[in-house]
């Protein structure tokens, strides 16, 4: 076999790679179907033999080594195909490899075929990663770095301010450590200054996030000042807001300039936001005329709503109207870059596209769409309030320019709006029939703003208690939208006026429906409730509105009032004690305090509060009343007196104040001043029957002459009266007894008030329980005292439990009102 191998001439006369561009037509593929010797051995054993090995000599014969040298005998393979290194067409071809892929040297020896290596067992274990070298530690102390860094900032963005500062620290102090190890290991060349200016960034910034703001601007300076640093000068932008928060504005205009110097022309947005900010810092210091300049800058290179702003309000500032002016038209110019909301309404029945807008319609963009073009408005609006007044001879004026300029841009819309804030202006201008005249001009414009000026139309009328026209306008409101809570709100208050609580009730829960969040409706509702007597569903109201809006006195005083009524006074001081914590100062809440405690029985912490009311409101009458009485059942006359001068000062046509004092300076053994007090009371009040008994018992105690003079006037005034009384008596047929008021009975068995009484005055429970003037009097000295003259102050023998005062009725609660809603502005 042998023999038919040849071997390449040593000659150099021949080419050993000749015949590799020749094409022999064995190895043609496409021609597999047509060799039948290929066919043959695809359908039979002859192709799938077993490998040759040594050990079985009748499958193979042993082949010398295939080198380039030996015999030159031709050997085919299974296949018909010539070896390589054989001769084919009387040229020898070289061989193209020493070994063969899975022939080895080894089998030579008897080993078996084996190409995969499988007789080799398997590969060894990969070599274990050395922990313990400073290459390992230094690339694991960079992940954790790297993580606390990701850890701070996620912190950060949830609101934990406090952990991500200690991250921050954590990922300094590692860093720190890695710095180190690295130049141990390494040149300082390969130190990581990016993971560097990361970790310092991060610190500063969570420094500055927790308002240390040293520790920050320290920070900030060591990557500012680090020259390895690429760009960081434009942290001084961060440096210079740090110093805007501390009031430090010329620093602040430092920086900002040292960064705008620093960052290229090419970064115009970044530029645009730095000199916005110089702009602001100006403002801030008063220097409206480089404010101005910054400003207008902005405005001539890149416009936005912002900088337009701030320009209108430099301009106003130094007072120049016709530059306001034209810094309001660039405001209104101001492109929005926005969709146009006909974008989201669909154009034909297509169901895909259907389904692509309503995809669309609320998205992430098309809401901050939404916000973009609120924000305009915003500005817009209350730029054309502050300088409607002040660019014209009158704010009208002014308005009718503003609304001209805006009709004649991309908000339209806005126009409508400004005309209803001219009308609330002149609501506070107190020129209410010019805002009733503005308001009706929109009776027949769209139903928005239709609705809008008829629910203003009727808070107008309910104020001024003409009823039927706040309404009819309630009413035009309603119907113009029907979803328009204040329109709703302000239906629902007329109809309470009217009596009519139910109804009123429903119109409140409809405005609810349309509109949870409505404020006014839920406390209108539970008004509407306490008139109804369902105190469970007022307070189950009122204490949803508390929820909403935590520090409301007129909702901390329902609750208390609710629980009031409903006879549990300790939740009800509980309440009126978390209402003072908000309005300290509140007299009424004081002293219904103080009554609920005086009515519990403790007369400490009543007297506590009424002299706190006092002392904020040192003219409520029933507080003075109940203070005097205090002092008089505490036997402190001297005190009291001071609270009765100032009834009389209040009310000095009321004689019973003034007797009062009198009485309290005869209790406190003063019996000169009670003299000369009773003779001033007479020559103000010269028929008033209780000043004469009383002259003419101390004339007749003291010994003075002028005792019969006031006996003489005592008896002809005691004549008078019985001839009234008589004359009364015969004027009512079947009265049944008499009902006419003695003049001037400072307090008698019935309890009786002066006939000088005002309508509606009523003496407060505290007085009422006071001995009556039936009661005998005690005088200091031992002679027998004539039993017909009385003493109102008089001691008391079986003194009943003082009542509480009488409730605060919602009328008496200045704060209590219907919620009438206006549109806001």
């Amino acid at each position: 076999m042998m023999q038919n191998v040849h071997l390449a001439p040593e000659t150099d006369d021949d080419d050993l790679y000749s015949g590799y561009n020749d094409y022999n037509p064995i190895y043609d593929t496409e021609e597999l179907e047509n060799d039948t010797g290929f066919q043959q051995a695809v359908r039979t054993s002859h192709g799938r033999r077993p490998p040759i090995t040594a050990k079985i000599p009748s499958t193979a014969v042993t082949r010398p080594i295939a080198t380039g040298y030996g015999s030159k005998t031709s050997l085919t393979s299974s296949m018909g195909r010539p070896m390589t290194g054989a001769i084919q067409d009387g040229v020898t071809r070289p061989m193209t490899a020493v070994r063969a892929a899975g022939f080895t040297k080894a089998s030579l020896r008897g080993s078996a075929f084996d190409p995969l290596g499988q007789s080799r067992g398997p590969a060894p274990p990969l070599e274990t990663k050395n922990e313990d070298s400073p290459e390992e530690k230094i690339r694991q102390l960079e992940k954790k770095v790297n993580e606390l860094v990701e850890e701070s900032c996620i912190a950060n963005s949830c609101g934990d301010l406090k952990l991500a500062l200690e991250k921050a620290k954590d990922a300094g102090r590692k860093e720190r450590v890695l710095v180190r190890q690295r130049e141990q290991v390494t040149t300082p060349e390969n130190i990581n200054l990016d993971l560097t200016y990361s970790v310092l960034f991060n610190l500063a910034s969570q420094y500055s996030a927790n308002e240390m703001y040293a520790e920050a601007l320290n920070t900030y300076q060591v990557i500012v000042k680090n020259k390895m640093f690429s760009n960081a000068g434009r942290l001084k932008v961060n440096m210079g807001n740090i110093y805007l928060k501390q009031r430090n504005y010329s620093k602040a205009i430092k920086f900002y300039r040292m960064a705008l110097d620093q960052i290229p022309s090419v970064h115009k947005e970044m530029r645009i936001k730095i000199m916005q900010n110089i702009g602001v810092t100006f403002i801030k210091t008063g220097q409206y005329s480089d404010a101005i300049n910054s400003f207008e800058h902005i405005m001539s290179m890149a416009p936005n709503l912002k900088a337009g702003f701030n320009l209108i309000l430099s301009y106003f500032a130094i007072g120049d109207r016709e530059k306001m002016k034209k810094a309001f038209q660039k405001l209104i110019a101001v492109p929005l870059e926005i969709d146009e909301d006909d974008k989201y309404i669909s154009p034909s029945d297509d169901p895909h596209t259907n389904l692509v807008i309503e995809a669309i319609k609320n998205d992430h963009l098309r809401q901050m769409e939404r916000e973009r073009k609120a924000m305009a408005e915003k500005y817009i609006m209350t730029a054309a309030k502050l300088i409607a007044p002040v660019i014209e001879t009158s704010f009208a004026v002014g308005y009718d320019w503003c609304v001209e300029v805006v009709k004649a841009s991309q908000y339209v819309e806005l126009a409508n709006d400004l005309e209803i804030n001219k009308a609330i202006t002149y609501l506070r201008q107190k020129d209410f029939n010019q805002a009733v005249d503005t308001l009706k001009m929109f009776e027949k414009k769209d139903s928005r703003v239709k609705s809008a000026a008829a629910t203003n139309l009727s808070f107008l009328y309910y104020l001024e208690n003409d009823f039927a026209q706040a309404s009819s306008y309630a009413d035009l409101a309603v119907n113009s939208d029907r979803y328009n809570p204040s329109a709703l709100t302000n239906k629902g208050n007329t109809v309470f006026a009217n009596g009519d609580y139910e109804k009123a009730a429903e119109f409140y829960k409809e405005a609810l429906r349309n509109d949870s969040s409505c404020t006014e409706a839920l406390y209108n509702i539970g008004l509407t409730y306490k008139k109804l007597n369902r105190l469970d569903e007022a307070l189950d109201c009122f204490l949803k509105l508390h929820a909403i809006l935590r520090n409301s006195a007129q909702v901390l005083y329902q609750i208390a009032n609710v629980y009031e009524l409903m006879e549990d006074p300790n939740q009800a001081i509980e309440w009126l004690m978390q209402l003072i914590s908000v309005v300290p100062t509140d007299s009424k809440a004081l002293s219904k305090l103080g009554e609920l405690y005086d009515s519990e029985g403790d007369k400490s912490q009543a007297f506590q509060y009424y002299y706190e009311s006092y002392r904020c409101f040192p003219s409520n009458i029933e507080v003075i009343e109940w203070l005097g009485a205090y002092y008089i059942d505490t036997q402190f006359c001297e005190k009291a007196i001071q609270y009765f001068e100032r009834a009389s000062l209040i009310q000095p046509t009321q004689v019973k104040w003034q007797l009062m004092v009198a009485s309290c300076f005869r209790r406190s053994g003063n019996y000169q001043k009670a003299l000369d007090t009773y003779k001033d009371i007479h020559r103000k009040f010269p028929e008033n029957v209780e000043c004469l008994r009383f002259l003419v018992r101390l004339c007749t105690d003291i010994g003075l002459k002028e005792v019969q003079e006031y006996a003489t006037k005592l008896k002809r005034l005691e004549k008078m009266k019985e001839i009234r009384e008589q004359r009364i008596k015969s004027g009512r047929d079947g009265s049944g007894g008499s009902r006419g008021r003695r003049e001037g009975s400072a307090g008698s068995d019935s309890g009786q008030n002066s006939s000088a009484s005002s309508k509606g005055e009523r003496l407060n429970a505290k007085l009422r329980a006071l001995p009556g003037t039936n009661e005998p009097y005690e005088s200091s000295s031992n002679k027998e005292i004539d039993a017909s003259y009385v003493d109102p102050l008089g001691p008391q023998i079986e003194r009943p439990k003082t009542a509480a005062k009488k409730r605060i009725d919602e009328d008496d609660f200045a704060d209590e009102e219907l919620g009438d809603d206006l549109l806001p502005e």
